[in-house]
């Protein structure tokens, strides 16, 4: 389990986050969404414990997966290698890599559609091949928890596609807990069980995805009007999709 209580942040007069609390259990999927600004990364660093709380306190285990929202590209070393850091919390601080440890990270890389980039240098890499890698990295740790802010927000529309699915894949054993934050409902609709919205004004709406990915709740998170529709999914089967009124629309 992981999650906040009463967690408060403040930077200088403005509390960015004020007495914020939730809980992910073992074998959820928790999908955080809010306008720019609201305290979506704030959030997640405080879960990590990257962020100081002013009051409140956090709970987590020792070792999570992160993925962060933006990855340094002056960093040169092999792709292979930077996934197989994930595994450093057991080699110990003198530790070397063991070829068990570049296993994983190869199976990793290979999970997430990565593995042709195992030798290239991670500083050549796009933005969302980067994104791809620190995936991997976080599959390679090995831990019952994974956190990701925003995975999707550098991949194309197919790379978002693998992405959802191996989110969808990871939730379905129920024995990892997941929370990432995401600009698109239509990824909590896709990977998540429980939506926390982060309101503008007022308290944060937090329940299933099917109570909290609607159009009404969707409308006061964004001020934009929503609309929920169903298209046929691979198999035939209807799903529902959120799309923003705008949608297809050109200006004059």
């Amino acid at each position: 389990m992981i999650g906040l209580h009463d967690a408060t942040v403040r930077f200088g007069p403005r509390a960015v986050l004020d007495r914020l609390s939730f809980s992910v259990a073992r074998g959820r999927s928790l999908a955080l969404l809010g306008p720019n600004g609201r305290g979506k990364t704030t959030a997640l660093r405080a879960l990590l414990g990257f962020q100081r709380l002013d009051s409140g306190s956090r709970r987590a285990p020792p070792i999570v997966g992160y993925v962060p929202q933006y990855a340094s590209s002056n960093q040169s070393y092999l792709v292979r290698d930077v996934v197989v850091m994930g595994r450093a919390a057991g080699l110990g601080i003198f530790g070397q890599p063991r070829p068990a440890d570049y296993t994983a990270a190869a199976e990793a890389l290979a999970r997430v559609g990565a593995a042709r980039f195992a030798s290239h240098r991670f500083d050549r890499l796009s933005g969302g091949e980067r994104q791809l890698v620190l995936m991997a990295r976080a599959l390679a740790t090995g831990a019952d928890v994974l956190v990701l802010d925003e995975p999707g927000s550098a991949l194309d529309l197919h790379n978002q596609s693998r992405l959802l699915h191996l989110l969808a894949d990871l939730r379905a054993p129920r024995d990892r807990t997941i929370v990432f934050t995401t600009h698109d409902p239509n990824h909590a609709l896709a990977a998540a069980d429980d939506a926390l919205l982060l309101m503008p004004q007022g308290p944060p709406l937090f329940g299933p995805v099917a109570d909290t990915i609607v159009p009404g709740a969707l409308e006061q998170l964004y001020g934009v009007p929503m609309r929920l529709v169903e298209l046929p999914g691979p198999d035939g089967a209807p799903h529902r999709a959120v799309l923003p009124a705008f949608a297809g629309q050109r200006a004059a």
